[in-house]
């Protein structure tokens, strides 16, 4: 008899944990607490290294063709001047993937669809999982089941790690963020690009993901008085900013909290192990959260093409996963602290030292990025 191993949560992580196990024969059943899979969640840049995943998957033409190619990343001052540009291109030519913007909801459709909707149980959410000579998950409609493989994809409030880890914090950076996507005719020289512009203790961040949609996210310090409307906090900003701000309707809007996980050093524990944001939630600034979460599903499914049992195989992915996700939630945690500078002789230190970092730096960082372990 096939395996079978029970997912929790459908979000991309989840998903593409489940699309690669059934790839390799097991039997797979994913509980996900929504009552339908969404669009939520705005926008979503799947980097190279999260589309060398999907190309070996299968589902490169696919994303591609539902979201819009990024050649360039920008971090630029308030008025779109550059202070730092990474040119993809060499990357697109060395793993023949390129970068993805795409709307969230849009991915985790084509993942579905792929798996097969027969094995996405909705309207499940994770109340109590108990852990005997099998686990024992109860959901919030009463209903139970044993499984004797668990894979905890269920996010940064991950049920699975509250109750079967014990080393757990999450940590608040303090910071407001808005995201959004409106329907604009962006001009020509923004259409494969990502731009993220810093201010004084504020950043606005866009990029196009299909013919008429730009996804954009903002943030300020949350400690600093900010008024709700998002015009008048970014007024000092390019004019194509506030566009952007402007061609939103307000229900396109998600406002939310930035936090992360403090590194634990335990993401398995036998028969069960976590995956994504439950394992190493990280703050958004290196765009790597769900491409860590699609990282994780690759390796364990690595292990299993070496013939590597999925009952033996948590460890060993943990092994693996460890140092580069711990590096990614260290980094981006740092890289938000030079984003929000308040100071304005600050800003102008930080500006200058952005534009003058040699090149070797940005490819050092992209190159351990983009390299799948």
């Amino acid at each position: 008899m096939t395996q079978e191993v029970n997912i929790i949560g459908a979000g991309i992580g989840g998903l593409t944990t489940a699309l690669t196990l059934k790839q390799k024969g097991l039997n797979v059943k994913i509980y996900e607490s929504s009552p339908e899979i969404k669009p939520v969640g705005a926008g979503i840049i799947l980097a190279n290294n999260a589309m060398q995943v999907f190309q070996k998957l299968g589902l490169q033409d696919k994303i591609e063709k539902a979201g819009n190619k990024i050649s360039y990343m920008k971090i630029t001052d308030d008025q779109l001047k550059p202070l730092s540009v990474v040119n993809l291109s060499e990357y697109e030519k060395k793993y023949g993937v390129s970068n993805v913007a795409i709307h969230r909801g849009e991915l985790q459709r084509i993942l579905a669809n792929e798996i097969g909707f027969d094995s996405i149980n909705l309207s499940k959410r994770l109340t109590k999982i108990e852990k005997n000579e099998l686990f024992k998950l109860t959901f919030e409609d009463n209903s139970t089941i044993e499984s004797k493989i668990v894979i905890g994809a269920d996010g940064i409030k991950s049920v699975v790690r509250n109750q079967l880890f014990a080393e757990n914090t999450l940590r608040n950076a303090n910071q407001n963020c808005w995201r959004g996507i409106c329907e604009i005719d962006l001009p020509e020289n923004y259409h494969n690009e990502l731009n993220e512009a810093w201010g004084k203790g504020k950043r606005f961040g866009f990029v196009k993901i299909s013919d008429k949609k730009v996804y954009w996210y903002a943030l300020t310090n949350s400690r600093s008085k900010t008024p709700d409307n998002l015009l008048e906090i970014f007024k000092e900003f390019h004019t194509d900013i506030q566009r952007i701000i402007t061609a939103t309707p307000i229900s396109q809007i998600i406002t939310s909290d930035i936090l992360d996980l403090k590194p634990i050093k335990k993401w398995q524990d036998g028969n069960v192990c976590l995956v994504g944001d439950s394992a190493h939630a990280t703050t958004p600034n290196l765009g790597q959260g769900a491409c860590q979460a699609i990282e994780d599903a690759y390796v364990i499914g690595k292990l299993l093409d070496k013939g590597v049992s999925i009952e033996n195989c948590f460890l060993q992915y943990q092994t693996i996963r460890m140092k580069k996700a711990h590096t990614i939630v260290n980094t981006s945690w740092s890289l938000g602290k030079l984003a929000h500078i308040e100071n304005g002789l600050g800003v102008k230190i930080r500006n200058m030292i952005m534009k003058n970092l040699p090149k070797s730096a940005n490819r050092k960082q992209m190159d351990m990025i983009f390299n799948l372990n």
